[in-house]
C-alpha cells in the first residue's frame, strides 16, 4: 500500500476506521470520508492523509468525484452503508443508491481507473447452500431488506465493470465481529449487556438477566482484523485477477448463536441467566444457516482467516468490561464452532 492514495467512504465507522488505520500503517495516504470529520483526524489518517466531511447519503456523483479527484485516489473502499435502525428505504439509499453514485463518479474520473473495493454481505445469498458452504456461484436470493439492498449495490459494481470499465471488486463478508461492533448486532447487544452486568456486580448488585430472541441460527463469523487484511489484499491485487469478481470473506464455519452467547458469558467470567423469547415459525426474518466457501479468496487474494473466534470475543469483551473486572486467565477448552455434523470447514 506504500505510496497509494486510499479513500475510505464511511471512514469513521466500525470497519472504515480499522481499514483506514491499517492502510496508513502500511504506508498509504489515507483520506477518511464521513458525515463529520473526526476530531482526531491527524492521528486517524497519518502523514499526507485527510478527513473529509461529506454527507454521502445526499452527495451527488459530481461531489463524490471532486473528493476522489482532490485525493488523487488510487483505491476507494466503500465501507459506508445502513444496517441497523433503518427501514428498507433508508437501507436502499445507503446500500444501493450510494453505490450507483460512487461508480458513476469513478467512471467520470480521468486517468488510470481507481480500484473500488465494495463491502458486501453474506446476507445477499439468503438461504445459501443448505447445510453446506456457499460459494460465489450460488444464485443470491436475499430475504431481508439489508440483504436485498446490499445485493443491489453489488450488482451496481458488477454492471459498472461490464459497461464502463470500472475497476471494482466486491468482498462478500460474513458477519463481522470485533471491538466496536454496533450494538444493533447480536454480538454488540450481548457485549453491552455483559459490560453493564460487570459494573452491576462490582457494585454488589445482581446482574440483570440477558433477554434475547430465539437463538436458532448458525452463522459464519469473521474477525474485523481479518476483514481488513482482505480489503488490503483486494486493493492491491492485479486487475485481471479481481476486477468484476465477487469474493467471499469469512471463516468458513457455521457457529450456533446460542453457543456463541454462552461462550461470551463464559469468557466474561460472569454468571447470569439467558432467557430466549419464544418464537414460532412465522417470527423468523432471516435464514437459519450461513456458511461461506472462502476458497476463492485464498486463490485470488492469498487470504485466509487468521484470528480465532476466541480472539475476536476476547477483544470485544475487553472493549466493554471495566478494567477492574477479573476474567478467567486460562483459555477454556470448549469453542463455539459448530460440531462436525453442524458446521462445515471447506
Amino acid at each position: 500500500m506504500a505510496g497509494l492514495s486510499v479513500v475510505v467512504l464511511g471512514g469513521t465507522g466500525f470497519l472504515g476506521r480499522r481499514i483506514g488505520a491499517a492502510c496508513a500503517a502500511d504506508g498509504a495516504r489515507v483520506h477518511l470520508v464521513s458525515r463529520r470529520a473526526p476530531a482526531d483526524s491527524a492521528r486517524a489518517v497519518g502523514p499526507g492523509g485527510s478527513a473529509v466531511g461529506l454527507d454521502l447519503a445526499t452527495a451527488s456523483p459530481r461531489e463524490i468525484a471532486a473528493v476522489l479527484s482532490a485525493a488523487g485516489a488510487d483505491v476507494v473502499v466503500n465501507a459506508a452503508g445502513r444496517a441497523w435502525q433503518a427501514d428498507e428505504a433508508q437501507m436502499a439509499a445507503g446500500n444501493a443508491e450510494l453505490v450507483e453514485r460512487v461508480v458513476t463518479a469513478l467512471a467520470a474520473l480521468p486517468g488510470p481507473p481507481a480500484r473500488l473495493v465494495q463491502l458486501g454481505t453474506v446476507h445477499e445469498y439468503g438461504a445459501g447452500a443448505p447445510d453446506a458452504a456457499t460459494g460465489e456461484e450460488h444464485e443470491p436470493d436475499p430475504v431481508t431488506p439489508y440483504g436485498r439492498t446490499k445485493l443491489a449495490g453489488t450488482r451496481a459494481v458488477l454492471r459498472a465493470r461490464r459497461e464502463q470499465g470500472v475497476d471494482g471488486v466486491v468482498l462478500r463478508l460474513a458477519n463481522v465481529i470485533g471491538a466496536g461492533v454496533p450494538q444493533g448486532s447480536l454480538f454488540g447487544r450481548v457485549a453491552a449487556h455483559l459490560g453493564a452486568a460487570a459494573r452491576a456486580a462490582a457494585r454488589g448488585e445482581e446482574p440483570a438477566e440477558l433477554r434475547l430472541p430465539a437463538l436458532r441460527a448458525a452463522r459464519d463469523l469473521v474477525d474485523a482484523d481479518d476483514v481488513t487484511a482482505a480489503v488490503l489484499a483486494a486493493a492491491t491485487a492485479p486487475e485481471a485477477d479481481v476486477a468484476g469478481q465477487v469474493i467471499n470473506v469469512g471463516r468458513g464455519t457455521a457457529v450456533p448463536m446460542r453457543a456463541l452467547v454462552d461462550r461470551m458469558i463464559a469468557l466474561s467470567g460472569l454468571r447470569l441467566p439467558v432467557v430466549e423469547a419464544a418464537g414460532g415459525p412465522d417470527s423468523r426474518t432471516d435464514v437459519p444457516w450461513q456458511c461461506l466457501d472462502v476458497s476463492r479468496a485464498r486463490r485470488l487474494l492469498g487470504w485466509q482467516p487468521l484470528r480465532s473466534l476466541d480472539d475476536s470475543l476476547r477483544e470485544l469483551l475487553a472493549s466493554v468490561l471495566p478494567p477492574e473486572h477479573s476474567r478467567p486467565g486460562t483459555p477454556l477448552v470448549m469453542t463455539a464452532d459448530a460440531p462436525a455434523h453442524e458446521g462445515i470447514r471447506p
